[in-house]
């Protein structure tokens, strides 16, 4: 079975047209003119016959025979110049057809030289502005789309395989420190001393990968989203994350300045609390001897606003944004397993301001230290309910 082009379809079909409507003209002209032979023929004044003069009844004979020449005539040179007019036709249709099948060719050009490796090709568009160019202004829009996603999908892959890394040698570090003080205390014969410090040297690498898994755990679980919402105020979860941590602010020799208003939101408590319990941890933990904590609670538009700023090292403002990946720690680097976290807790506090459909800003203060806000949605029921 042939198949026909596009092309080919559009030509034969103007052809058609164009022969139809000129058999139809031509049929149509034969069948006038032998009506009017054929009334011409009847008299059409319709009244009675008169004396023709002589001579008349040749003249009409002769006129006889040159109508009915003439509709014999007309037949077949009507039917060449329908054919002439067909194939002209033919031909102009084809010519035409290339014309306006020209930008659908373009645009299969254009999505054909596309491939997951070069996704900057666009489709030119045609002027002026009809349905061809609309089309390759949907597919130029399309092709955007699909560049970003593309665009954003090989970030998450990049972001996933860094982490599944630093993940890895969060837990093999312990591993080896385990093994090695196992390894070198049994190559002899310890002394109960050497047993302890060993057995002192498992137990702090198994509480590390401990902690590493506990912040895994609660990372995935934040970035799940809430469970069962409930409505709580922030400004007693900060009071309650600030008395816990009071012991430790003072043995840091810290001034913590709280400034704690009503900020009632609608989440889950567990999670909140670990958010603070972690931003009010990293204040404490990357601080500087004789330094201050500020933590800040208020509601403005419709948002409740968490805010908690710290003195400490100068960090980079270009730097500020990257503590919000896994591992990263206050340090600026990747992958320290000798400092004091694990590179989770802002981690941590950024997927429970997302999973609770909040905003978190990082910023690097110029005196040294961080600025960090976060924005929840306001719980619904404060404006009848304010709680105290």
């Amino acid at each position: 079975m042939v198949r026909l082009t596009a092309r080919s379809r559009l030509a034969l079909l103007q052809t058609a047209l164009v022969l139809t409507a000129g058999a139809a003209l031509t049929g149509l002209t034969y069948l006038l003119m032998r009506r009017r032979a054929f009334f011409t023929h009847l008299d059409p004044t319709g009244s009675d016959p008169q004396p023709m003069p002589p001579g008349a009844e040749d003249l009409r004979a002769l006129a006889d025979r040159v109508q009915a020449d003439t509709l014999s005539a007309l037949l077949p040179q009507a039917g060449l110049a329908l054919i002439a007019v067909t194939t002209l036709a033919a031909v102009l249709s084809w010519v035409v057809a290339g014309r306006v099948l020209r930008p659908i060719r373009v645009i299969s050009s254009a999505a054909r030289r596309l491939s997951a490796e070069n996704l900057t090709e666009r489709v030119p568009l045609t002027h002026p502005a009809d349905e061809l160019s609309a089309l390759a202004d949907t597919i130029n829009g399309m092709l955007d789309r699909i560049q970003r996603g593309v665009a954003e999908r090989d970030r998450v892959l990049d972001s996933q395989r860094l982490f599944t890394a630093n993940a890895a040698h969060e837990l093999r570090t312990p591993l080896t420190t385990a093994r090695t003080a196992i390894d070198v205390t049994l190559d002899g014969n310890p002394s109960r001393a050497e047993l302890l410090t060993m057995a002192g040297d498992v137990r702090g690498a198994v509480e590390h990968m401990q902690r590493v898994l506990d912040g895994l755990l609660l990372l995935a679980r934040s970035q799940a989203g809430p469970g069962a919402r409930q409505r709580v105020d922030l400004a007693a979860i900060a009071a309650a994350a600030l008395d816990a941590a009071a012991a430790r602010a003072a043995a840091a020799d810290l001034a913590v300045q709280p400034r704690l208003q009503p900020a009632p939101v609608s989440g889950e408590p567990v999670l909140l609390e670990r958010m603070i319990g972690n931003l009010v941890d990293n204040a404490i933990r990357y601080n500087q001897a004789g330094g201050h904590l500020a933590i800040d609670t208020s509601t403005a538009g419709g948002s409740v606003v968490l805010r908690i700023s710290n003195t400490g090292r100068h960090i980079p403002p270009d730097e500020a944004q990257t503590l919000l990946e896994p591992f990263v720690h206050g340090q600026g680097t990747r992958i320290r397993t000798d400092g004091p976290g694990l590179g989770l807790g802002l981690s941590i506090v950024r997927a429970v301001t997302l999973a609770h459909r909040g905003r978190i800003a990082v910023t690097a203060r110029t005196s040294g230290g961080l600025d960090v806000t976060v924005d929840l949605p306001q719980s619904p029921m404060a404006a009848a309910d304010r709680p105290t």
